[in-house]
């Protein structure tokens, strides 16, 4: 299982960070002891000291596939959740200064929170999708799947030409505008619509 992950796919999120928006999509991986399993808790890592959420829609890869054409990328999955990409930013930034790889700040072990899964109905709009995050009750980030740069379909058409996509891998979206910090006590809910799929507790 591998996590494929989409940066700087809100234009108002890649602007927040001051980078530039991007024209076709930006993947990075996370490995597999990244995944932070749905109701299991955080626990604030020793390296940083700016942890810092990003809330985003994940959705998970049902069939095995390889240069999958974007018209047919909707036969590729069949639920989704909402994650947290977790990223340490004082880490990101010294990597990014120096111009090295930055999977120290984005790929440590649990750094990828997903919540309860749910199935992807006919009748499901995917790119009419709205999704928030709170932080201790406080809505932080409200996102909407029509803002995206690039939708799920041209992510998987993107992506599967570099990487075979095997059943049960996971690829996360990109988040909106509104990321911050956290802290040790601090709870994270996100949203999918009205539902509660994601509850996060930092220790």
């Amino acid at each position: 299982m591998k996590i494929i992950c989409v940066g700087r796919n809100y234009s108002e999120h890649a602007k927040e960070l001051n980078n530039d928006v991007p024209t076709e999509p930006v993947i990075f991986m996370k490995g597999q002891n990244a995944l932070l399993p749905h109701g299991k808790p955080f626990y604030y890592p020793e390296f940083t000291d700016d942890l810092q959420y990003e809330c985003e829609l994940v959705y998970k890869i049902s069939k095995n596939g390889k240069h999958v054409q974007a018209k047919f990328a909707h036969n590729y999955y069949e639920e989704i959740t909402l994650g947290i990409d977790f990223t340490a930013r004082d880490l990101q930034r010294k990597q990014q200064q120096k111009g090295l790889p930055w999977e120290i700040a984005k790929a440590f072990d649990n750094a990828a929170a997903i919540g309860e899964f749910v199935p992807v109905t006919p009748g499901m709009k995917v790119n009419e999708i709205n999704f928030q995050l709170k932080h201790n009750t406080n809505l932080v980030q409200d996102g909407h799947t029509k803002d995206m740069i690039f939708p799920i379909d041209k992510i998987i058409e993107y992506a599967s030409k570099f990487f075979t996509l095997n059943i049960g891998d996971l690829i996360f979206t990109g988040t909106p505008a509104g990321v911050g910090s956290t802290a040790i006590g601090d709870v994270l809910e996100g949203y999918l619509g009205s539902s509660k799929l994601l509850e996060v507790h930092i220790k």
